[in-house]
């Protein structure tokens, strides 16, 4: 009997973890699409500059 409590116990963990990976996503994010860059670009610095 505790076997079977524990087989059970097991595959629902795992039922219920791929029901959340593979599962319709619960994310919040705001459809705001792409952002414009607004900061300043990367000056790569050269080793006569130190």
């Amino acid at each position: 009997m505790a076997i079977s409590r524990m087989l059970a116990k097991v595959m629902q963990y795992i039922s219920e973890a791929a029901m959340r990976i593979f599962g319709p996503n619960d994310d919040a994010y705001p459809n705001i699409g792409v952002q414009p860059f607004t900061g300043e670009p990367y000056k790569q610095r050269t080793a006569d500059t130190w």
